[in-house]
């Protein structure tokens, strides 16, 4: 997230606003965040991410959503796109313009965004009751950091380096890292 714009916005006419806007813009509790571009590794990332899940998934009942699908945190009056979120929920599957109900949620990590996914975004996205995973994948030190809600409601972490295969198992899937990072080679400078 980054610019925040202070306009007098509830959660409805956040949603009115943002279907007119050319950019995505994220919501918190009634102020408006426009979205930076993504680098390409990091696009690249998060799709490898949602492909994996949508080929390990495909005939059950949950499907991978790419990020440009808005996610509702409605206990903190939220709207995010995540890079990527995974939903068995029915409500989900018919939603129009969100959704509110995720069984796992992945961010892939930026230098802007790094910071907020580990702390505010976190806290906001523990507060989804059907949450069982939250993913960050880490591109520089080639981490994945999968946190689970254990049934005491505490989150752990579980991270995956090098050769390791990413277990998720809510998802029922696993994925490996090489997979995850295919063609993620480090930008070369740009020279603008």
């Amino acid at each position: 997230m980054t610019h925040a714009l202070r306009l007098p916005f509830d959660a409805v006419a956040y949603l009115d606003w943002e279907a007119t806007q050319p950019e995505k813009h994220e919501y918190l509790a009634g102020e408006v965040f426009a979205m930076v571009g993504a680098r390409r590794e990091h696009v690249v990332v998060a799709g490898n991410l949602a492909a994996a899940f949508k080929q390990r998934l495909r005939g059950g009942p949950c499907q991978a959503y790419i990020s440009g699908m808005k996610l509702r945190v409605e206990k903190v009056d939220a709207f995010f796109y995540p890079d990527v979120t995974v939903s068995g929920d029915a409500r989900d599957h018919a939603a129009g313009q969100f959704l509110s109900y995720p069984t796992l949620v992945a961010e892939v990590l930026s230098d802007f965004t790094a910071a907020f996914d580990r702390g505010g975004k976190f806290a906001a996205y523990r507060s989804l009751e059907s949450l069982k995973e939250y993913v960050i994948v880490d591109i520089p030190a080639r981490r994945v950091e999968c946190f689970r809600r254990t049934q005491e409601n505490d989150w752990l972490l579980h991270e995956y380096l090098g050769d390791d295969t990413c277990h998720f198992p809510c998802l029922g899937v696993d994925v490996p890292m090489a997979e995850i990072f295919e063609n993620a080679e480090p930008a070369a400078p740009e020279s603008e």
